[in-house]
């Protein structure tokens, strides 16, 4: 895995923001790739760089970054943010509130109760509490921005509220139409937008918190002479003993070494379903223990719990980037510039062309229901130019993707599904083929006996003997099948002699005087063709054969559900495994596949989704995310299929905590719904700007009219993206 830096960005806004920490980092020395995540406010730079150089390279870009504290999160400091914003937002309002009602006196009463010059310096006044104090820390970074040579959103609400402001000022010289109290409005109401954003964006955000949450925050501890004590969860080691009561938190990842509960791991499978754990059984830390009382040896902490691994793959797939961002990305990076050049072209065409200007706007206020602003020509460029300014917004476009990612891993996490790379969520919607391998995926990786064959030379009761008294000493799956078989049959066992084990061929030993082979029919000497199709164990005594044994592993109960809901939806199944072809003929005619590749090594596998790949097929495997690592990393998503005990969490892009096959289903129902949610995103974002923007520079559009406008277009996609966390994965 490749090196990465995580830094905490602080002072970002916008998108512009984002755009312009990504350019720095990448600027920097041996980094190979810098993704920046606004709502998260965290950098996740790839590249052997220098942690001060990262940090460096931010400030000179006008913002701060420190190394990112995981442990952070849990102390929501996004509060204290938000608590600023609020305030911040009253003072301005409590400013405003009375410019508003001032300036409703002044338009709609016959006698206004004050002199002009008395009134203009009050708003004024009024306008700089509003746009000075309270908007203080948009001025600034918007200042900041501009020395730095990165314009962002807060040059443009900076901009247009200072040009609106010194409306007041320029009128002692100019005979201009004041925009004072404008100026305040405009920034009341870019405040309460940000307060709103930021309140949307944290709700959208909770899922690394809720995920840090469902841990443990004390562990019972038991010493070796049975004392038990409580410590902080931070303070408990490896080889540790802990117990855990009904309704308790397991603490830390653990081997149960007393005792018997149904335990909730709903963390790990997503399934509220309680699971039977016993002496022996591997519990994770955040589940919970709910009727009974275990003793668990520790066995991994800190960092390396399942739980926490869980946690760093969300946040990593919350700081990757859809390709369809890229598109909005290319846009974000030259909006602010691009609205900059329109609004001074706006400016020129009013001052200078005013009267074809005001005959345009008249012609298209008839169309549609918006009134054209009729007043001196250095009056109607201020009006158009500042609502240029204000009504542009790059954040809705910045915001679409991040924020529908983060709520959609959330609800992944929540039903068992963890992205790893969010570029699986669009992969996933354009993909036609999706590969199965047969071990442990479509098949639950437990063997049985469907069929034992004798030739007369020994009774079936005989022959089952003799193979499970030898194959109890062996640890293959054979024969543990094979044990297994014999104890639902209420068969005694023998107790063997001069045991010996051959790798890879069976095994032997003397049993009541007669040598007993058990393996492949070359070890076994066995000459009998039977049916290749299952999996089979041949059995001979003093070098004659008595019999042979087969079996096959039992599919998934949801298997074939599932194959038939893929085909429904135009995704062809392929089977690829390193099984015999009969066995997986058989296997794949039982799940109704009709594509089978069998007989494959690991490099086969992925020489063969290459082989799709370069036929412009988008490809899906699915695998048990160990000996299939190759084919899932080939694959344009790999979709790793496991449990919390033995999970691969780095072999694929999307990792499947439950063992059902309904994982699969929700992986793709995932993938839809989140990628629905970018689209919608992104078209109401690109659409806003589309209209909004001619609007303004036609003057048909009030500044404070313009700033709710842009305002709302970001809290829009924020809030669409936060009702993800309530869609339901069918």
């Amino acid at each position: 895995m490749k090196h990465q830096t995580e830094l905490n960005i602080d002072g970002m806004h916008c998108s512009g923001c984002v755009s312009t920490v990504e350019k720095a980092l990448t600027k920097v020395a041996k980094v190979e790739k810098a993704v920046v995540n606004l709502e998260l406010e965290k950098a996740v730079v790839t590249g052997k760089a220098n942690s001060d150089q990262l940090i460096e390279a931010v400030k000179s870009s006008g913002y701060t970054a420190s190394l990112f504290i995981r442990e952070n999160l849990s102390q929501d400091s996004n509060l204290k943010k938000l608590e600023k914003a609020k305030k911040r937002m009253i003072i301005g309002w409590g400013a405003t509130i009375p410019i508003m009602a001032w300036m409703a006196i002044e338009m709609f009463t016959v006698k206004t109760f004050s002199s002009p010059e008395a009134y203009h310096a009050v708003m004024i006044i009024l306008s700089a509490v509003t746009v000075f104090y309270a908007g203080g820390e948009t001025i600034r970074n918007g200042w900041k921005s501009l020395v730095y040579f990165s314009p962002n959103m807060d040059v443009l609400i900076t901009i247009g509220c200072l040009a609106a402001w010194s409306t007041g000022w320029i009128r002692l010289w100019i005979d201009v139409q004041p925009f004072t109290g404008i100026a305040g409005m405009i920034m009341a109401f870019h405040l309460t937008g940000r307060y709103i954003e930021s309140k949307a964006r944290g709700n959208a955000s909770s899922a690394i918190k809720k995920l840090m949450n469902l841990g443990a925050k004390e562990a019972t501890v038991v010493n070796d002479s049975g004392v038990e004590s409580v410590v902080d969860i931070r303070d408990i080691s490896i080889g540790d003993m802990v117990v855990v009561r009904a309704g308790e938190t397991i603490s830390a990842d653990g081997i149960v070494l007393d005792g018997k509960a149904d335990v909730d791991e709903s963390i790990v499978t997503g399934e509220s379903i309680p699971v039977a754990k016993g002496v022996g059984d591997f519990v994770v830390g955040g589940a919970v223990c709910l009727d009974s009382t275990l003793k668990i040896r520790v066995e991994k902490t800190g960092q390396d719990t399942f739980l926490s691994q869980v946690i760093r793959l969300v946040e990593n797939a919350q700081t990757t980037k859809v390709p369809i961002q890229l598109f909005a990305d290319k846009v974000v990076s030259v909006f602010v510039p691009i609205i900059l050049v329109l609004s001074g072209i706006t400016f020129l065409s009013w001052y200078f062309l005013s009267g074809y200007m005001l005959n345009v706007s008249t012609i298209v206020s008839g169309i549609l229901p918006f009134f054209p602003f009729d007043s001196t020509p250095i009056a109607q460029a201020l009006y158009a130019s500042i609502a240029v300014l204000v009504i542009a917004c790059p954040c809705a476009l910045g915001l679409a993707t991040p924020t529908a990612l983060m709520a959609g891993t959330g609800l992944g996490a929540k039903n068992g599904v963890l992205i790893r790379d969010g570029v699986a969520v669009q992969k996933m919607t354009e993909a036609d083929i999706i590969f199965f391998d047969k071990t442990g995926t479509v098949t639950e990786g437990k063997l049985e006996v469907v069929n034992v064959c004798t030739n007369g030379k020994a009774s079936k009761k005989e022959l089952i003997q003799l193979t499970a008294s030898l194959e109890k000493e062996s640890s293959h799956p054979l024969a543990k099948a094979l044990v297994h078989y014999a104890v639902k049959q209420n068969i005694e066992m023998l107790q063997p002699e001069k045991i010996q084990v051959r790798p890879g061929m069976g095994i032997e030993g003397i049993i009541r005087g007669k040598k007993i082979k058990v393996g492949t029919p070359e070890f076994t000497g066995f000459k009998t063709n039977i049916n290749g199709r299952k999996t089979a164990v041949y059995v001979s005594k003093d070098d004659e054969e008595i019999g042979y044994f087969q079996f096959r592993d039992r599919l998934r109960q949801d298997a074939k559900e599932l194959i038939l809901l893929l085909k429904s939806k135009e995704l062809t199944p392929v089977l690829l495994t390193g099984d015999r072809k009969g066995i997986a003929g058989d296997t794949a005619r039982d799940l109704g596949i009709s594509k089978v590749h069998a007989e494959l090594t690991p490099e086969l596998k992925l020489e063969i989704i290459s082989n799709y790949q370069n036929e412009n097929h988008v490809v899906v495997m699915v695998g048990d995310g160990i000996n299939d690592a190759p084919a899932l990393s080939q694959a344009d998503v790999g979709i790793a299929m496991g449990t919390g005990t033995d999970i691969a969490l780095e072999s694929g892009d999307m990792v499947l905590m439950g063992q059902g096959m309904g994982g699969i289903q929700k992986a793709f129902a995932l993938s839809q719904v989140v990628f629905k949610k970018i689209k919608q995103n992104i078209f109401w974002a690109f659409a806003y700007n589309v209209i909004a923007i001619p609007l303004a520079i036609l003057g048909l559009l009030h500044p404070v009219i313009a700033e709710i406008a842009m305002a709302f277009s970001s809290i829009n996609v924020v809030l669409n993206s936060s009702r993800l966390t309530k869609s339901p994965l069918t």
